[in-house]
């Protein structure tokens, strides 16, 4: 559910700013802090591989195998996780659609001091960022055991 509303919201909010804004037009929000300007990257993130689009769409493809193989691994009760790759691939998607049918994906957020971005790029950040919070916290937990375990057979 959290990936189907995420790609909408994504893809409605797209949608809005090609129906409201002329490729390269800016809008300033807060001026020279935060702008709405209409762009089409060619890469991926800070425009990496830009102009390689195919190539793209497969590094999608196969991140997004990864990312439902890992979701279906992952336990239910393990929420935040499951919901980190929810908002992982909804991001993933959004952006794929657009290398898909535009060739480039459609960017509007523009901070000024960082590259132009969309809704689907939010998704991925707070994915990842929360992705990697429950990755370090199992890690802590496994070790916290481990030295538990230690210290009961020591004490043996």
């Amino acid at each position: 559910m959290i990936m189907i509303a995420g790609v909408a919201l994504d893809q409605l909010s797209k949608y809005w700013i090609m129906g409201h804004f002329t490729y390269g037009q800016s809008l300033p929000i807060i001026p020279n802090v935060f702008h709405l300007t209409y762009i089409l990257n060619t890469g991926a993130a800070f425009s990496i591989l830009s102009e390689h689009t195919w190539l793209l769409v497969l590094i999608s493809l196969f991140a997004l195998a990864g990312i439902f193989w890992y979701y279906h691994k992952t336990p239910k009760a393990q929420t935040l996780k499951r919901f980190a790759l929810a908002c992982i691939a909804s991001g993933a998607v959004g952006n794929l659609i657009d290398r898909v049918y535009y060739g480039a994906v459609r960017d509007f957020f523009d901070f000024r001091v960082w590259p132009i971005f969309n809704i689907a790029d939010c998704f991925v950040g707070v994915g990842v960022v929360l992705l990697i919070g429950c990755l370090v916290k199992e890690i802590y937990l496994e070790a916290k055991a481990e030295k538990e375990e230690k210290n009961i057979a020591g004490k043996e």
